[in-house]
């Protein structure tokens, strides 16, 4: 079992990479150990409503690159990524209709961004580098890969070996954490 601090740790290393090594293929194997910590994370219902499309070739890669995106942010860093993850969600009619009109919760989100982090973290303990994408062209990516209309594509992941270690030291500021929490109430400042 992994302690407090070792998890600390894990969740410290995990960086957003933008910078890949393009020559070394992601192996299968790690790719799946990625699924199997996505698979075991909690959802509404237990709908378990994420999918992911590993995206190895090279052709559908250049296609999400080049209509996928949307304008403003160039991902040129996407190009050299060997693997592109679409985090995708089949939506099931009661609880992820129905239920938020009553709760104005959006529970398909909370699952797959569950489900994404559990997918990073596994990457991240294997020497992996990974990016969240939220700014994409769902409908292009959706075509591209022949998603169909009830499926949701909530976000891309970059993923692949890192080009470099020296990201490590790139680290952007977090706020501490009594910026971020307060005790029974809301009383920030």
């Amino acid at each position: 079992m992994c302690d407090r601090d070792q998890f600390v740790s894990l969740v410290r290393q995990r960086l957003s990479c933008r910078v890949y090594d393009p020559a070394r293929p992601v192996p299968h194997q790690a790719i799946e150990t990625c699924l199997e910590a996505a698979r075991l994370a909690p959802s509404a219902c237990n709908q378990q409503p994420w999918r992911f499309i590993i995206v190895e070739d090279a052709d559908l890669r250049k296609q999400i690159y080049e209509k996928g995106r949307l304008p403003g942010l160039a991902h040129t860093w996407l190009q050299d990524a060997p693997v592109i993850v679409a985090l995708c969600v089949e939506l099931d009619w009661v609880t992820h209709k129905v239920a938020p009109a009553f709760s104005g919760i959006p529970y398909y989100l909370l699952d797959a961004g569950i489900a994404g982090e559990h997918f990073v973290l596994a990457a991240t303990e294997q020497g992996l580098g990974t990016c969240w994408i939220g700014w994409f062209k769902e409908r292009a990516v959706k075509k591209i890969l022949k998603v169909p209309r009830r499926v949701r594509i909530v976000s891309l992941l970059s993923l692949g070996y890192p080009a470099s270690s020296d990201e490590s030291s790139s680290r952007t500021p977090r706020k501490s954490i009594g910026q971020i929490s307060t005790w029974n109430s809301w009383n920030h400042a």
